[in-house]
């Protein structure tokens, strides 16, 4: 299987099954820095960074990956930082698209 910032995200319909907690935390491993919310039905990060416009660049470059990929994240935005959570809504939890998503952010910032 491909790594996971080289896949796509696939539309999730409602009644697919989200990712039990132990796959969830098997795929968290390919993700530097993010966490499970204590549900397992959220995928967490907070970015830090020097001022409001390397934020907002950020933030923008988030949308871009979320529009490209049609899989958005909740994002909450401050001076300077940026917390992103994504959750598969239309399955109630955690999906593959929510890994690919963040492994495509963590490439923005190697």
């Amino acid at each position: 299987m491909p790594q996971l910032s080289k896949r796509h995200c696939e539309a999730m319909k409602a009644g697919v099954d989200p990712l039990e907690r132990g796959r969830a935390e098997q795929m968290l491993s390919e993700v530097k820095g993010w966490a499970l919310s204590e549900d397992a039905k959220e995928l967490l990060q907070t970015f830090k960074f020097k001022n409001y416009y390397e934020t907002l660049a950020f933030v923008n470059a988030v949308a871009w990956i979320a529009h490209r990929e049609d899989h958005h994240p909740d994002i909450e935005v401050g001076y300077n930082r940026c917390r992103i959570r994504y959750s598969t809504h239309s399955i109630g939890g955690l999906s593959p698209n929510d890994f690919i998503c963040a492994a495509r952010i963590d490439e923005l910032l190697d």
